[in-house]
């Protein structure tokens, strides 16, 4: 059996190649170049895929023995991660670029080249699991033993085929175990810090990225209460997300929060903290993964961002839309953020929040 290892230089993806190749497998490693820092405006490489990042991966499949290649995505990234982003802030959504990231391209681009390749799987540093139910015959996507660190948010959008031909070494693995794995055989990123950020805005600054990125100047506009009252200027809609209080730059009487974008009069509508809850969203672009549909009505647990808590609600599948029921208000649900749905441990799907 033949895989190929997405390595981003790091220490999960590095101990995934080892698990791998130790397991038997013709194991290949790759590093994706997604993008320069000179076109994201970075001035040095600190980021994923920099050339320290491909060093490291190159220095660990040197000490495997197994081959290492470098694969050019930038063009892909570009359009479907990068532009995606961009657009999603324009039309005042909250997006979440990693969840395009692996959906576009480490599981599909990377995927099309496994096959071309005449490879058998994809493997990444994912922290989740995949299971085979022979009950439903479908692939279930489960969240990672260690409870810490799942990813299984961030791929809801895999499909069965995707399913079939992944594989997840750390699944069964906790942190310290990895870097542990790590140390003994000698990796040179065995104690690499984790990358936190949105990897082409290293410094959290979306609104500076996108404007230098783009050239386009996003124009003041006025910050509005309920009933419509100016309480002062905004610096640009792209700049302000739901549910933010910190650096709106304004002297009010009481706590204030963004609960609204209002794009076609470029106003950002503020409120008090209990207007930011709701009990339900409509959900786009929804992929099942644990069932093919929903046929009817379904009690699960779900979450609106990657580091929530999981809530109990209700889900019911409307033409190709998901509308999810809260038993609990839910504060602050962002439009352009994932819904995604579990049963226990397992991924039923999820969608973009509408």
């Amino acid at each position: 059996m033949k895989a190929l290892i997405a390595m981003s230089g790091g220490v999960d993806s590095s101990v995934a190649a080892l698990l791998i190749k130790n397991k038997g497998f013709d194991a290949t490693g790759i590093t994706m170049k997604l993008y320069d820092n000179d076109d994201v405006g970075l001035k040095k490489d600190n980021t994923c895929c920099s050339v320290d990042d491909i060093a490291d991966a190159r220095a660990v499949c040197g000490r495997l023995s197994i081959p290492y290649y470098v694969f050019n995505f930038k063009e892909s990234f570009n359009e479907q991660v990068i532009d995606r982003f961009i657009k999603a802030y324009e039309n005042g959504a909250t997006p979440n670029p990693c969840i395009d990231c692996n959906r576009y391209i480490k599981f599909e681009r990377l995927m099309t080249r496994m096959k071309e390749l005449e490879m058998d799987y994809v493997v990444t540093g994912h922290y989740a699991r995949i299971e085979f139910d022979e009950s439903s015959g479908r692939y279930l996507l489960k969240k990672a033993v260690d409870d810490s660190k799942d990813q299984s948010y961030v791929l809801y959008s895999l499909t069965q085929e995707q399913l079939k031909h992944t594989l997840f070494p750390l699944g069964e693995l906790n942190k310290t175990e990895v870097r542990r794995i790590a140390e003994e055989n000698g990796f040179i990123n065995a104690k690499k810090h984790d990358s936190q950020d949105i990897c082409f805005v290293p410094n959290g600054k979306y609104a500076e990225f996108i404007e230098s990125y783009t050239g386009k100047n996003y124009k003041n506009g006025d910050f509005v209460d309920k009933n419509g009252n100016i309480l002062g200027e905004h610096k640009g809609i792209i700049r302000y997300t739901i549910g933010q209080r910190k650096g709106l730059g304004l002297a009010l009487p009481e706590p204030m929060y963004v609960c609204e974008k209002d794009l076609d009069n470029n106003k950002v509508i503020l409120g008090k903290n209990e207007d930011l809850f709701s009990r339900e969203l409509y959900a786009e672009d929804v992929n099942f993964i644990s069932v093919k549909e929903l046929k009817e009505p379904v009690r699960v647990n779900a979450k609106v961002r990657y580091n929530q808590k999981e809530q109990p609600a209700t889900a019911e599948q409307v033409g190709d839309r998901l509308h999810v029921v809260f038993d609990e208000p839910q504060r602050a649900i962002c439009k352009g953020q994932a819904v995604v749905l579990y049963d226990g441990d397992t991924v039923v799907g999820g969608g973009t929040i509408e």
